[in-house]
């Protein structure tokens, strides 16, 4: 062990936080969240009984099992995002479909609370890209040119080798009007 070596000296929630940080930035963990978290109020009104003192209003209706399923859909498309990232545009918009098909049959949408949330995660979900990659200190040059610039470089060159620049021509419009098929505005 090393003085360098920091990694046995960190406390363990450290540890725990960096690497959820890790693998909350390598997939759309917002969209998956607001997905799964729509499901909920989706799939819990159809069912749900209201009680004002002595009164009991029941809020279930007669497609309670769609609405069900359509929660439960919502909830495992969430998870989706997380766990098979690739797959997140398929995911969002299935996530969207479901939140829109949720207004008519469970309690509009889960008294709109479900239906928001599930079409906000599925539009991030299928916004969602993932990053790239940050370039280490001895792999600028590979980074930069990986991206299309060019890298620096290490030494000026000589006046003798040096690239003489050639000013711009002038644009004739004459020949750009014939070969546009000879239409001129007059």
């Amino acid at each position: 062990m090393s003085p360098e070596s920091t990694g046995q000296n960190e406390h363990h929630l450290t540890v725990i936080r960096r690497g959820f940080r890790t693998w909350r930035g390598n997939r759309p963990f917002w969209a998956g969240l607001f997905t799964m978290v729509g499901g909920l109020p989706i799939s819990y009104f159809p069912y749900a009984n209201m009680h004002l003192g002595n009164v009991t209003l029941a809020m279930s209706t007669t497609a309670g099992a769609a609405s069900l399923i359509i929660g439960v859909l919502l909830v495992t498309l969430g998870l989706t995002m997380w766990f098979h990232h690739i797959v997140r545009v398929f995911a969002g918009v299935a996530a969207i479909l479901l939140a829109l098909i949720s207004i008519p049959v469970a309690n509009i949408g889960g008294f709109v609370m479900g239906f928001l949330l599930a079409l906000i995660g599925g539009a991030l979900s299928i916004s969602w890209a993932p990053g790239e990659p940050a370039a280490e200190d001895g792999d600028e040059g590979r980074a930069q040119a990986v991206a299309g610039v060019p890298a620096q470089a290490e030494h000026v060159p000589d006046e003798e080798h040096a690239t003489a620049t050639v000013p711009p021509q002038p644009v004739d419009l004459d020949a750009r009007v014939q070969v546009d098929g000879g239409n001129r505005a007059g």
